[in-house]
């Protein structure tokens, strides 16, 4: 009789603590989400909003969804959303911003677009700022460089190194050694590197910087990481997801 008493007591007990605990549960606010915008409004050349009806081709299209879907992920992962920008990128647009995402432009960015991604990045933004050698846009097209300025980060000329593969080295953006491709890039000074064609040193595509108030940019001069671009020219496994986790997990922190 005492041992069933015992029993139904720890049961009694165990419930209410059950149901304390999901309703102290149920009224605690939801993790608020960040957000990643990306801007396809300077002449990019691979990424658009896949939600905008579009006039491309059938595989340009289904390229489109797939870079989506790979940034959704890695978005995800790390309770963030992503959105799109077609417009001028303008203080109120970046005002909810916590990574601005520019890939390969090939259009300038006006003075004022300008100084509202630096203000930006000085309140505590983040950056990810992708270029690629001369053949998809130069710099006389996209003025990246006037973006870059205050942060001691200039992109130059093509790389010497045309021979395919790459690696990012361990460091505060990537938690470890990744394999990742690459093939031909633009030189990029300044920053701490961290990505190398797997030729040589000499030649960093990669680098990042903090500045003050906690802003964070990642410049690169190579952008088939950044487009998910696992296989190419035989090597079938260049961890693009995991380099792109780490690096919007290192701008979002």
């Amino acid at each position: 009789m005492k041992i069933t008493t015992v029993k139904m007591v720890t049961r009694a007990v165990c419930t209410c603590s059950l149901m304390f605990t999901s309703l102290w549960l149920a009224a605690q606010p939801a993790a608020s989400r960040q957000h990643i915008l990306v801007d396809v409004s300077h002449g990019q050349i691979f990424w658009f909003d896949p939600a905008v009806p579009t006039d491309k081709k059938a595989d340009q299209v289904e390229r489109i969804k797939y870079l989506n879907g790979e940034l959704v992920k890695n978005a995800t992962a790390l309770n963030a959303d992503v959105s799109y920008t077609k417009g001028k990128l303008t203080p109120a647009t970046l005002s909810k911003t916590d990574v601005l995402f520019i890939h390969i432009p090939s259009a300038q960015y006006d003075a004022d677009e300008v100084k509202a991604i630096q203000q930006y990045v000085q309140k505590g933004g983040a950056l990810l700022l992708v270029m690629d050698a001369d053949y998809w846009s130069t710099l006389e097209q996209a003025n990246v460089n006037d973006i870059l300025r205050p942060y001691n980060i200039q992109f130059g000329k093509d790389s010497p190194i045309e021979q395919s593969g790459g690696r990012a080295k361990a460091s505060a953006v990537v938690s470890k050694d990744l394999s990742i491709p690459y093939h031909g890039a633009r030189q990029l000074t300044g920053g701490t590197p961290f990505c190398y064609s797997i030729q040589s040193e000499e030649y960093p595509f990669a680098s990042f910087t903090t500045v003050k108030n906690g802003g964070k940019i990642i410049a690169m001069g190579e952008g088939m990481v950044s487009l998910y671009m696992t296989s190419w020219e035989g090597v079938n496994n260049y961890q693009c997801s995991e380099f792109m986790g780490d690096a919007f997990r290192w701008l979002l922190k």
